[in-house]
């Protein structure tokens, strides 16, 4: 099992919105974890975050099986026929027909 490792005052990163809840103990050591390692909670959360989401090997097999399907998925499209538009030629030879008959 690997090791997880906090940065001191790290947490100058971009973050995104998440709404959740949490119990009450793990809310009470993610306080105790900010104020040790002097950063903020939103920090914490995604760090463990990471850690945890980085510890599953079924849900990394599962993330490498999907992009490869969706890229699998993406490789299968195909592109429209481009139509040429008549020329102007071809437009006033047809005319030229269609007076003729």
């Amino acid at each position: 099992m690997s090791k997880l490792k906090i940065g001191r005052g790290a947490s100058k990163v971009r973050r995104a919105p998440l709404k959740a809840t949490i119990n009450g103990t793990v809310a009470d050591d993610l306080a105790l974890m900010c104020e040790w390692s002097e950063n903020d909670l939103s920090y914490l959360v995604n760090l463990l975050l990471e850690f945890a989401i980085a510890q599953s090997e079924d849900f990394q097999k599962h993330k490498v099986e999907s992009v490869a399907m969706l890229s699998k998925d993406t490789n299968l499209v195909t592109k429209p026929a481009r139509r040429s538009l008549p020329q102007a030629n071809d437009i006033s030879l047809r005319s030229e027909k269609e007076a003729a008959e």
